[in-house]
């Protein structure tokens, strides 16, 4: 698809020498293929001889695989992501410096960035991350429980309502809607709906998005702003209007020259342009500006947990985790919830403090649940396990019963691939019931000749 003569020609009015090359970038080459490990996880050493150079965790691939067929996908092994999003890893290790930070991720969906901070982050950080769409949240939730890592939760709401929370977060990143003209080379949509009447709409709803955040940034905190496309407008415009609407003052991050990141256009604040033909990785934008330091207003603390009444259940649960799990178990209905005590997570009101379901109750039964199967908090020595292989495995993905070996002990047993967590069945002994969430299961058909895997 052609790309519209308008776009063509205010890219090139900005007079940088990447964008002459940029056009043909777009039209004539394809989107590069990388992923992002997770360290948590997979701990066997980087299979990359084509490293992404700002993320000690990403490599490039040479082609796309069947990522779908590869259950380390599903296990939250690793992420795909694209290189130039995996930024945000290098930004969220120099913005914390070592020290654990609140952090709000505020349009998060469906949850690439999320993950690449929550990875990057120090021991001790929290994160809230937050999605408008309630579909998309739904993918969020999702994609952050498989990443596993108890040190986040999701919220569903309009950014208007952190307003509320005055001064509470540290850093505050707001990957932002935009005219989405970064994606143009992998994205039809993006060519066919370009016009000005859209770029003005972005950046309005974009300075929108910025006021509600403000008051939730602690004075003397970082805002990192984000976008995936190339116009000025919805980018160094929006940043240039935070330094004078806000007095917030620009931040930079340091950065390789082989990188090839391209500065800011007509600007003085450091800005980072990810621009394909001239970096490995879509359109990307990326601005750290800080809050002015000050007092911070008054405001209540937010409440610590009341004290849990004791439950011999609860006390029986709290097996399934591991002994230094920072968290109280609590029970609402039929739902065990693991709600982070972390010095950071108490700071937070109840409502935004991470917690993972761990179990549903059933009768006398108490199920673990999917979430848990997949979380860091798992201690999983509690169940019996057994390794399947790749076909098993997508079998067990595909919300499919099982029929195990006749060796392999009743009731829960935990499923492991690759020696890594996979989820829960019951097993009968002639079938195993499959515990995997039916919202999760892939639908792609089974090949007869699995196809290559990335990791290996």
């Amino acid at each position: 698809m052609a790309l519209p003569e308008g776009f063509v020609s205010m890219i090139r009015s900005y007079g940088l020498p990447q964008f002459d090359n940029l056009p043909d970038a777009l039209e004539s080459t394809t989107p590069e293929v990388s992923l992002r490990i997770n360290p948590a996880k997979y701990t066997a050493p980087l299979p990359a001889t084509d490293p992404v150079p700002w993320s000690g965790c990403g490599f490039y691939l040479p082609e796309r695989p069947a990522f779908t067929l590869d259950p380390m996908l599903h296990q939250g092994a690793y992420y795909v992501q694209d290189a130039s999003s995996m930024f945000i890893s290098h930004v969220a290790a120099h913005l914390a410096a070592g020290q654990p930070v609140r952090w709000l991720d505020a349009c998060a969906a469906p949850g690439g960035k999320t993950t690449a901070v929550m990875a990057a982050l120090p021991q001790g950080s929290v994160v809230v991350a937050n999605e408008f769409v309630r579909t998309r949240a739904e993918i969020l939730r999702e994609n952050v429980a498989k990443w596993g890592t108890a040190n986040a939760a999701v919220t569903n709401c309009d950014t208007s309502r952190f307003s509320r929370h005055t001064a509470l977060f540290d850093i505050i990143a707001a990957d932002v809607p935009c005219s989405g003209e970064g994606m143009m080379r992998k994205d039809p949509e993006a060519v066919a709906q370009w016009s000005p009447a859209l770029i003005n709409s972005c950046a309005d709803r974009q300075r929108t998005i910025i006021s509600n955040l403000w008051p939730a940034l602690r004075p003397g905190g970082y805002m990192v702003y984000s976008t995936c496309t190339f116009n000025r407008a919805e980018n160094e415009q929006i940043i240039d209007w935070m330094i004078d609407e806000f007095g917030a003052l620009p931040v930079e991050i340091p950065a390789m020259p082989q990188w090839n990141i391209t500065p800011g256009i007509a600007t003085t604040a450091p800005c980072y342009r990810f621009i394909p033909g001239t970096t490995r990785g879509e359109g990307l934008f990326l601005a750290v500006v800080r809050k002015p330091d000050g007092p911070i207003p008054n405001s209540r603390p937010a409440k610590a947990p009341k004290p849990a009444k004791p439950d011999k259940a609860l006390a029986q649960l709290a097996l399934w985790l591991l002994p230094d799990a920072q968290v109280e178990l609590s029970l609402d209905k039929d739902t065990v919830t693991a709600t982070s005590t972390a010095p950071a997570a108490l700071t937070l009101p109840p409502e935004l403090r991470p917690a993972t379901p761990i179990a549903t109750r059933k009768g006398r039964d108490f199920i673990p649940t999917q979430q848990l199967a997949l979380s860091t908090l798992l201690n999983p020595e509690i169940w019996p396990r057994l390794d399947v292989d790749r076909l098993t495995a997508l079998s067990y993905l595909r919300a499919e019963a099982l029929h195990l070996s006749e060796d392999t002990p009743r009731g829960i047993v935990l499923l492991t691939y690759s020696g890594l967590p996979l989820g829960f069945v019951k097993n009968l002994g002639n079938r195993a019931n499959n515990l995997y969430p039916d919202p999760w299961r892939i639908r792609t058909s089974i090949p007869a000749n699995l196809p290559p895997l990335p990791l290996q």
